[in-house]
């Protein structure tokens, strides 16, 4: 058991700074519920619930050769838990999942011995939900070393992230919604010809719609909330309306299709643990 650290785009193993991983928890999700009393009303009317930040906490064994080595090796482990932006953390017991977070605790070695110590540091998730190390547009089967069991994935026949057709099903894996609004990845290129192209999630019922066209050479994508045509923006010239993703299959429906296309859906699945 360990943890891959991905600080500034590098990948650290901790045990090379003579950190031994004895544990790694994340707290279960804060229920953040808005509940509003009326004057003359029972009880309270539920205005919803989101999910407050996510704690995670990493216990080590850290040692060192001798005395004067262990304190030397405590200088860079501080440095390495030390940043000013956040870093992406992997359990190499769901190494499909990946964590964003921030250290959140001060920390100091709680000596055994001389030259051994252990360290608890708490970090600090500000987006509640683990992300998948894989991409929908990445191989998906085991062997791509992008994901794990128990991630919520049908076998790699019955999925397709692009379609060269009117109707289709995207699944997402995931046990959480893909939502834009959340700043949650999602890109749908769509390439070829069209007039005034719709993209309609029927499962939602939401719908973006283009009042343009296009040729057999031009690009539309939705880029989270931003709709490009050609790298250029025509939100102006849209309903100004985005698609999110419910967990499972969405039932997708295009309209004002002229020729030959291909459409194709980018995202990240999100867990809850």
């Amino acid at each position: 058991m360990h943890l891959i650290i991905i600080k500034d785009g590098e990948t650290i193993d901790h045990r090379k700074y003579g950190l031994k991983l004895l544990s790694f928890k994340k707290d279960s999700l804060t229920h953040r519920t808005d509940l509003q009393e009326i004057d003359g009303r029972h009880g309270s009317i539920d205005m919803g619930t989101t999910f407050d930040v996510r704690k995670l906490t990493a216990i080590f064994l850290f040692k060192g050769i001798d005395h004067l080595d262990y304190h030397l090796a405590l200088s860079e482990v501080y440095d390495l838990f030390a940043t000013e932006s956040t870093m992406d953390i992997i359990d190499s017991r769901q190494p499909g999942k990946i964590w964003t977070a921030k250290v959140s605790n001060t920390y100091e070695p709680e000596d055994i011995t001389p030259s051994s110590g252990k360290l608890t540091v708490e970090f600090t998730a500000a987006f509640p939900f683990a992300r998948s190390l894989g991409s929908t547009l990445d191989p998906l089967t085991f062997d791509s070393g992008k994901w794990q069991v128990a991630q919520g994935l049908l076998p790699s026949d019955d999925l397709s992230y692009t379609h060269k057709t009117a109707h289709f099903q995207i699944y997402n894996a995931g046990y959480v919604a893909v939502d834009p609004s959340m700043e949650m990845p999602l890109d749908i290129v769509y390439k070829g010809s069209s007039n005034n192209l719709g993209i309609k999630n029927k499962t939602t019922n939401q719908i973006v719609q283009y009042t343009g066209s296009t040729t057999a050479s031009d690009t539309i994508k939705l880029e989270g909330l931003r709709h490009l045509k050609n790298g250029t923006s025509i939100y102006a010239n849209t309903n100004r309306e985005f698609i999110l993703l419910l967990p499972g299959w969405n039932v997708f429906e295009l309209t004002g299709t002229t020729g030959s296309f291909e459409i194709s859906f980018d995202f990240y699945s999100f867990y809850k643990g």
